[in-house]
């Protein structure tokens, strides 16, 4: 069976959770959101994604209603006490599925490398968060930071393509798949073959699974360029080609 990873993606919709230097945890969730859109189209990994005007109850209803094969909801934090007390990054499973846990680990890890203070960045198991305990799909939910701490709030809005680059780049390890850097906006190349059809790999690598065809003459839309390979959609198909039988 051919895998094409899709995940949900729910960015925070709590327009009311203010940041200590202004804006809203719906406001930048959402900017990470759409900074990410790149790099999944550059990977391959397809999406579905909830809107502002939804609740963390309709995002879990369209979640568990379109087959997704992970759950990712992207939101900061607020001090349970003093205000601005806290900081730090918290990536919450449920303790009952093992997927879950594995993924959240996958994106501790890999937060380290960008958050300043790396000892502050944790998992933490939850039964009682609906976006990882009700959904069918294997879930994680990240506070990537504290809204109501100065510095991380500042950290946030600074960093939000590295944030974005860094929750993809989990993503393809959760699902054991390159990751791919965009070029920039897509663009179409067409197939070159003198007369056959054009192989697509899961992988890019001439011994990976075929998982589709492309007639000469066919036009591909391409979403990323590793020299020997191209990453693109046809017809319905997201996956590599080589290079050198295109133009």
């Amino acid at each position: 069976m051919i895998f094409i990873p899709k995940i949900y993606l729910s960015p925070s919709t709590q327009e009311f959770n203010q940041f200590v230097n202004g804006g809203t945890e719906e406001e930048y969730m959402n900017l990470i959101a759409d900074a990410m859109i790149p790099y999944l189209n550059a990977s391959g990994i397809q999406y579905i994604r909830n809107t502002p005007q939804m609740t963390a109850a309709s995002s879990i209803t369209q979640s568990n209603q379109s087959n997704v094969d992970f759950h990712l909801a992207i939101h900061s934090n607020a001090s349970g006490g003093v205000a601005g007390s806290a900081k730090g990054t918290e990536v919450y499973y449920y303790p009952y599925s093992t997927r879950s846990q594995y993924a959240a680990e996958i994106f501790a890890n890999n937060f380290k490398l960008i958050y300043p203070e790396p000892d502050r960045v944790r998992t933490v198991p939850t039964t009682s968060l609906g976006e990882v305990r009700r959904t069918n799909a294997p879930a994680v939910l990240i506070e990537v930071a504290y809204h109501d701490n100065v510095e991380d709030a500042i950290w946030i809005k600074n960093n939000i393509d590295a944030i974005a680059r860094n929750l993809v780049l989990s993503l393809t390890d959760y699902f054991d798949i390159p990751f791919n850097v965009p070029n920039g906006p897509t663009y179409s190349v067409t197939v070159a073959t003198n007369g056959g059809n054009l192989n697509i790999r899961e992988r890019p690598d001439i011994y990976s699974t075929v998982i589709g065809s492309a007639p000469n003459g066919a036009t591909l839309e391409v979403y990323a360029n590793l020299i020997d390979w191209l990453l693109i959609s046809y017809n319905g198909t997201t996956g590599y080609v080589s290079s050198q039988y295109v133009k």
